[in-house]
C-alpha cells in the first residue's frame, strides 16, 4: 500500500461454527443518547437492520473462489468481479453513482514486473550476493525494460525523517543523488524510553505517516537517490517478511507517473546485519544513534549492483461507485467504501495453490458494504444521498480511491463522513470493536455509542505501532479532509464471547499467519457474526448521519482538521 502524493500531503501534521442469525437494534435517532451502560446482552444486541451474517458468508464465498482469479486488476478475475458487483448493486436496487451516471470510473494503471537478474553488494574488495525474495525484496515503478545499477553507494539515512514542526531532520542537507538510501521502518521514537530524546516526538507506539514506508520511499525520490531499502522488522513493520514479499516483484502506479526510484524495495534484519558488518558498521549502534536528532547520515563504503529485467503494461481497472439519493438534501454524501482488489495468483504454496483470494482482505468489506446498501435501501429514505465506493488496486497503493480522490464524483466539502470496511473480525461475537486512529475524529463518539447500543464496547488499537490510519483507503479522503471512520480487525485482539482476549489473539495471529497469502481463504469454519457485528455498528453510524444534519467534525490536533475547515469555507463562499 502507498501513500498520499507528496504535494498533498508533505508533513503529517497538516474459529468456530458459522452462524446465520440476524442483528437487530433499537431505533437509530436513539444512538446519541445511549450511554455506556446500556442493558442489552452483547450476544443478542437489539437492532433494526437485518445485517445477516449468512449473507456475508455467502458474498464471501463468491469473490474468494477460483474462477475470480484472486481478483487482481487488469485480469479476467476483474471482469468477472464488476459485472457481479454491478449486478448485485442493481438487484439491491441502488443506482449507477459514476461519472456522468456511469457505474464505474476508469482508474488507469501502470503495472510492473521484475525479472530474475543480479542483485549484489560490494566493499571492501568483497562482494556480497544477494538472494531477491530472501535476503532483499525490490520492486519497480518506471515503465522500462531494464534496470541497471552499477555500483551505487550506499547511505544509511536512519529513519529518513524531515519534520520541521517536530525539530527533526535525519538529511542535514546530505546530497542522495544517484545514491541507495537505506533506512529504519517506523518513527525515531517507536522504540524510544522515557528520557530519551526522542521519547514522545513522534507518536511513540502510534506509528505517524513519517513512519510508513511509502514515505521514505517518496523522501528518497525527493532528494535525488536512484533506489532505497527499508531494513525490515517484524515489530517495527507491524507484519513478517512473508508479507513483504508476497507480491512477488509486481507492482502498480498511476499511469504517468513521475519521479520514481529506480528501485524500492526491503532488507532482511539478517541480510541488514551481515552486509553492516561487512562495511564494518554495526547496525544496533547505528539504530541508537539514528533515535536522536543530532544524528547525520552513514556512508557506508560500500556499493550496490543490479542488473534486473522488466517487464511492463498500461491497463485500465475500474472502481465501481453507487448511490441510493437523498430526500431533502441530496448533494450531502455519506460515503461508504471498501476495496474489492485482492493479490491475484503467485507462487504456489505448499499445498500447490497458487490464487491469493482475500477472503476477509477485503472480500468481507465488500459484502459489508452490501449488507448495507440493503439495509438502507429497505428502511426509510436517507435524507442524504448514500454513497459506496468499490476501489481497485488497494493492494497497490491505495490506487483506486487516490485516484478518485484527486478527481471525485462528490466533492470532499459535501462529502458528510467515510465509512470504510477492510478486514473484520471471523473469529465470532465479540464484547468490543476495535477503533483504529483514536482521537481523530467526531465519528469516534457515534461509534461508541453505536457500540452500547449492541451491548459492547470500543477499544481503541493496541498495536498503533502498524500505522493502519495511512494504509487503507479512507486516508485518500481523511487527507483531503474529510472525516473518516475504518473498522479494521488487525488492529489488535478482540475481546470473544467466547474465549475473551486470548481466544481473540489466537484469531488474529491466525489470521496474520495467513494475510496475503493464500490461505486467506473462504472455508465453513468462519464465524460471521463478529463480523455482522461491526457491519451494523458502520450501517448506525451512517445512518444516523444520512437521517440528520449533523457534520462530523475533525477533533482538536488531528492533521486533517485545518484541511476540512478551509475546505468548507471555500465552499460557503462560493455558494449564492
Amino acid at each position: 500500500m502507498t501513500a498520499p502524493s507528496s504535494d498533498t500531503l508533505r508533513h503529517p501534521q497538516l474459529a468456530a461454527r458459522p452462524i446465520t442469525r440476524r442483528i437487530r437494534r433499537i431505533a437509530p435517532r436513539a444512538l446519541l443518547l445511549l450511554s455506556a451502560c446500556a442493558t442489552i446482552a452483547a450476544t443478542e444486541p437489539a437492532v433494526d437492520a437485518d445485517i445477516s451474517a449468512e449473507r456475508l458468508s455467502r458474498d464471501v464465498r463468491i469473490l474468494a473462489s477460483d474462477p475470480f482469479g484472486g481478483r487482481a486488476p487488469g485480469t479476467p478475475g476483474e471482469t468477472r468481479t464488476i459485472e457481479w458487483l454491478v449486478g448485485e448493486l442493481q438487484a439491491i436496487g441502488l443506482e449507477p453513482g459514476g461519472p456522468d451516471g456511469a457505474w464505474t470510473q476508469a482508474v488507469p494503471l501502470l503495472r510492473t514486473q521484475l525479472g530474475t537478474g543480479t542483485l549484489s553488494a560490494s566493499m571492501q574488495g568483497t562482494t556480497l550476493p544477494l538472494q531477491q525474495g530472501e535476503d532483499i525484496y525490490f520492486s519497480t515503478l518506471r515503465p522500462v525494460s531494464e534496470i541497471t545499477l552499477a555500483q551505487a553507494p550506499m547511505v544509511f539515512v536512519g529513519y529518513g525523517v524531515t519534520a520541521p514542526e517536530r525539530g527533526w531532520d535525519d538529511f542535514k542537507d546530505a546530497d542522495l543523488t544517484g545514491k541507495v538510501a537505506v533506512f529504519l521502518i517506523n518513527d525515531p521514537d517507536f522504540r524510544a524510553a522515557t528520557g530519551d530524546e526522542a521519547a514522545n516526538r513522534f507518536g511513540g507506539q502510534a506509528m505517524t505517516y513519517y513512519g510508513r514506508w511509502t514515505y521514505k520511499f517518496e523522501e528518497a525520490a525527493r532528494r535525488g537517490a536512484i533506489a532505497a531499502l527499508i531494513v525490515h522488522d517484524t515489530d517495527g513493520a507491524g507484519y513478517g517478511w512473508s508479507t513483504v514479499t508476497a507480491p512477488g516483484g509486481e507492482n502498480y502506479d498511476v499511469a504517468g507517473a513521475t519521479n520514481r526510484l529506480a528501485l524500492q524495495g526491503w532488507l532482511s534484519g539478517a541480510a541488514a546485519d551481515r552486509l553492516f558488518t561487512a562495511a564494518g558498521q554495526d547496525l544496533a549502534t547505528l539504530r541508537t544513534q539514528a533515535a536522536t536528532p543530532a544524528f547525520r547520515p552513514v556512508e557506508l563504503g560500500t556499493t550496490f549492483s543490479a542488473n534486473l529485467p522488466v517487464t511492463h503494461e498500461s491497463l485500465m481497472s475500474r472502481n465501481v461507485l453507487a448511490r441510493l439519493p437523498g430526500t431533502t438534501r441530496p448533494d450531502e454524501v455519506v460515503f461508504y467504501g471498501a476495496h474489492w482488489d485482492a493479490y491475484g495468483e503467485g507462487a504456489p504454496d505448499a499445498q500447490g495453490r497458487t490464487i491469493r483470494p482475500g477472503a476477509n482482505d477485503d472480500a468481507l468489506g465488500v459484502a459489508g458494504l452490501l449488507e448495507i446498501a440493503r439495509a438502507f435501501k429497505a428502511g426509510p429514505p436517507p435524507q442524504r444521498s448514500v454513497a459506496f465506493g468499490f476501489w481497485t488496486a488497494e493492494e497497490r497503493g491505495l490506487l483506486g480511491s487516490e485516484t478518485y480522490a484527486r478527481d471525485p464524483v462528490y466533492p470532499a466539502a459535501s462529502t458528510v463522513a467515510n465509512i470504510t470496511l477492510d478486514i473484520l473480525n471471523t473469529g465470532g461475537p465479540s464484547r468490543d470493536v476495535l477503533l483504529v486512529g483514536e482521537g481523530q475524529s467526531t465519528l469516534e463518539d457515534m461509534l461508541t455509542g453505536a457500540a452500547a447500543a449492541q451491548g459492547r464496547t470500543v477499544t481503541p488499537e493496541t498495536l498503533p505501532e502498524r500505522g493502519l490510519f495511512y494504509r487503507a483507503d479512507h486516508f485518500s479522503v481523511a487527507k483531503r479532509g474529510v472525516p473518516t471512520l475504518l473498522l479494521m480487525a488487525i488492529s489488535g485482539a478482540p475481546d470473544l464471547v467466547e474465549g475473551g482476549r486470548t481466544g481473540g489473539q489466537a484469531w488474529l495471529d491466525g489470521y496474520m499467519a495467513c494475510y496475503h497469502q493464500t490461505c486467506d481463504a473462504w472455508t465453513p469454519e468462519l464465524d460471521f457474526t463478529g463480523a455482522a457485528q461491526d457491519t451494523a455498528l458502520a450501517f448506525y453510524v451512517g445512518r444516523d448521519l444520512a437521517m440528520s444534519d449533523v457534520w462530523p467534525e475533525w477533533k482538536e490536533g488531528s492533521e486533517f482538521a485545518q484541511i476540512r475547515n478551509a475546505d468548507r469555507l471555500r465552499s460557503n463562499a462560493s455558494q449564492p
